[in-house]
């Protein structure tokens, strides 16, 4: 497990980082703290050069009064989330925080607001990546619930709104951190993670690598890296993807292998609603979004969860100009009393309206 320092020096480039803010102190002088420092009061925030582009970063420091938001520390994530905006550069929130510093009481939840109001400021404009590194309960959760894409470490690291005694005193339910808490809890049921990172370091390179396809802002294009030449020749061994009988489920990652280059296909939210693949490409060097049925889980149909996953993606890709392809194998909405009862109309209609919204170029290919 590395420290908030640290987790910043292995994503920007050497002696690229200029830190913000390094002689702040706590404002708790008026709360009983003023005889204890907390150097940076808890947060280090900057700017650097990662994958090749400037980079607005906070880093939260777990070991400094347990990485709590105060009324100094939510000022500084503000100023560097002001400048993300107003540069057009990517903003990375990496989070360690036990949650509001209760020796602050309203002033650190005022600082809250103040930070989910800029996400809200930020949102579509620059893309927002959070890192889940530590702990992040009760209002600490929320900020990177409002960024584009969260990363959370495997071990060491925990979201939650209530914790396990929370629930078990208000309702009188047992259950366990790695239930209601966990990384796969999150990327694989709730669907607040969209990539499970095994430690800090591989976190830092998801970062990275989820950077490479998207533009610094939302009036950049995408950083495309267009191939000398586009290969038409046909590639007949595709017909064997698909099986003969109707009845047989195709894996439509086969499909997707064929069609992107070597090697270049990020899936988002791998574990959550299987049965449609998210993720970023490139196609002869060019960044494409990819939506595609996955006729291998649920025989590829659509439902609630699948629904706000595929919207979610194409509004992102349409805010940041990025194509959309769409991989169709369908056999329609699942039907069911629990879809129905749980909003499947709803749900679908988000899609639907993502889609129409979309004004970036869109190519489907029906595969089936």
């Amino acid at each position: 497990m590395l420290s908030a320092r640290e987790r910043l020096d292995i994503f920007f480039e050497p002696d690229s980082f200029q830190e913000w803010g390094m002689h702040v102190d706590h404002g708790c002088h008026d709360f009983g703290m003023a005889e204890k420092s907390m150097p940076c009061d808890g947060v280090v925030t900057g700017v650097g050069r990662a994958a090749g582009r400037p980079v607005a970063a906070f880093s939260q420091d777990a070991t400094v009064g347990g990485g709590a938001l105060g009324c100094r520390h939510a000022k500084k994530i503000c100023d560097i989330m002001e400048y993300a905006l107003e540069a057009g550069m990517p903003l990375v929130g990496i989070n360690d925080s036990g949650g509001a510093r209760i020796q602050e009481a309203v002033e650190s939840l005022a600082g809250y607001g103040q930070v989910f109001y800029r996400n809200v400021l930020l949102s579509g404009c620059v893309p927002q990546i959070g890192v889940i590194a530590g702990n992040c309960a009760g209002g600490a959760a929320y900020s990177p619930a409002l960024m584009n894409y969260l990363i959370m470490t495997r071990e060491n690291a925990n979201m939650f709104i209530c914790g396990p005694q929370v629930i078990k005193a208000a309702t009188g339910v047992d259950c366990t951190m790695e239930e209601v808490g966990s990384a796969g809890a999150h990327a694989g049921l709730s669907g607040n993670v969209h990539f499970i990172a095994e430690n800090d370091r591989h976190a830092m390179e998801l970062v990275a690598d989820l950077l490479s396809y998207l533009p610094a802002n939302n009036v950049d294009n995408p950083p495309h890296r267009a191939s000398d030449e586009i290969c038409l020749d046909p590639d007949d061994s595709v017909n064997d993807l698909v099986p003969g009988d109707n009845k047989t489920a195709m894996n439509m990652y086969d499909v997707i292998g064929k069609i992107v280059d070597a090697d270049r296909f990020l899936e988002v939210h791998r574990d959550f609603a299987p049965n449609i693949i998210v993720g970023f490409a490139r196609i002869d060097g060019l960044v494409v979004g990819i939506i595609a049925n996955q006729p291998a889980v649920k025989a590829g149909t659509l439902d609630i969860d699948a629904s706000d996953k595929g919207a979610r993606f194409i509004r992102f890709c349409n805010a940041f100009n990025i194509p959309l392809l769409t991989l169709v194998d369908v056999p329609g909405f699942l039907p069911g009393v629990a879809q129905e009862q749980g909003g499947i109309i709803r749900h679908g209609a988000k899609m639907l309206f993502a889609y129409s919204a979309a004004a970036v170029p869109k190519i489907t290919v029906i595969t089936r």
